[in-house]
């Protein structure tokens, strides 16, 4: 998954498949070592600070209602822990990386066989107009489009439907292989039982705390997980080149563990098979290389709002 097979076979400028074959053995073996040990810390600390928001809310400590927004933000971004397993990268051992995928999908309704044909296919035509299945969906170009795709709504009905359609019906997605169709139709179905027998445990036993400490945190996150997407590849480039059709964003030490370091994105393009807690030190070895970077999530939102004001967005789209 290291090359993208949608550029120009006489490309002149230097790129991300470059980049990977200059790094020595000793760079490489470095950079791709796995840990459990690294996973495992990680995800206690992800799932601990859920625990804690989650146990302030239950016992309705004084303005509770305040702790939803992070624990919102806390279990929306669970989906960096799934993308980072579904790579095979968040630990060294299969089995917890299948583990911990399928728990984190659950929790934010995204079985992982079906996400990761979707990422996998991603990540081989990124930024290709044509082929990258997560331009199927047009980046929003005004307000109201904006503001509705801000939300977070729409990619909880896609979701939810994606889930239904692929349990019910034998899934016919250009990027889910013949061989896969079966698993993500067995997955969906075990996933559309398990939501039916934590709705009927929810409504005999009270589901008001189920519906407060996962459901509505997860409306509440939303917004913040859709534009920290949105700076990954929107208004990048669309060329074959990792380094210039992805973005890497300078943030905070907060963001990058909330995000298992994915705000190096362009990092990760280039080279899937590195594990997060290697990208900070991949990064140093290319960062003279990128090609598309920007100063903070603020930064990149604010630039892209005044495009959708001065209507320079719909331009470059």
């Amino acid at each position: 998954m290291t090359g993208a097979d949608h550029g120009d076979s006489d490309r002149k400028e230097f790129d991300h498949r470059d980049l990977v074959a200059s790094l020595s053995a000793d760079e490489r073996a470095e950079i791709l070592e796995k840990s459990d040990r690294a996973g495992l810390m990680h995800l206690a600390g992800h799932l601990g600070a859920i625990l804690v928001c989650a146990s302030l809310v239950l016992a309705r400590v004084p303005f509770y209602p305040l702790v939803l927004l992070p624990l919102g933000v806390l279990i929306v971004f669970l989906f960096t822990p799934l993308h980072e397993t579904i790579h095979g990268t968040a630990f060294r051992s299969q089995r917890l990386n299948d583990t911990v995928a399928s728990f984190c999908g659950f929790l934010v309704f995204l079985p992982p066989t079906w996400f990761r044909y979707f990422h996998f296919a991603h990540h081989r035509y990124t930024h290709d107009a044509e082929r990258d299945p997560e331009l199927s969906v047009s980046k929003p170009t005004t307000w109201p489009r904006y503001l509705l795709v801000m939300t977070g709504i729409l990619d909880w009905i896609s979701r939810i439907t994606t889930i239904l359609r692929n349990a019910v019906f034998e899934n016919n997605d250009a990027f889910v292989p013949q061989k896969g169709r079966a698993r993500v139709r067995r997955e969906a179905r075990i996933f559309c039982a398990l939501y039916g027998l934590v709705a009927f445990v929810g409504f005999w036993g009270g589901g008001n705390e189920i519906a407060l400490i996962w459901i509505l945190p997860l409306l509440i996150g939303g917004p913040f997980l859709r534009a920290y997407l949105l700076a990954e590849h929107t208004r990048c480039p669309h060329v074959a080149n990792m380094l210039e059709n992805t973005r890497t964003t300078f943030t905070t030490a907060l963001v990058r563990f909330l995000a298992w370091n994915m705000p190096y994105h362009s990092e990760h393009h280039a080279y899937p098979t590195v594990p997060f807690h290697k990208l900070p030190l991949f990064h140093k070895m290319v960062r003279a290389h990128l090609r598309s970077t920007e100063n903070g999530y603020v930064r990149f939102t604010r630039k892209y709002i005044r495009g959708i004001s001065d209507g320079s967005l719909a331009k470059d789209m």
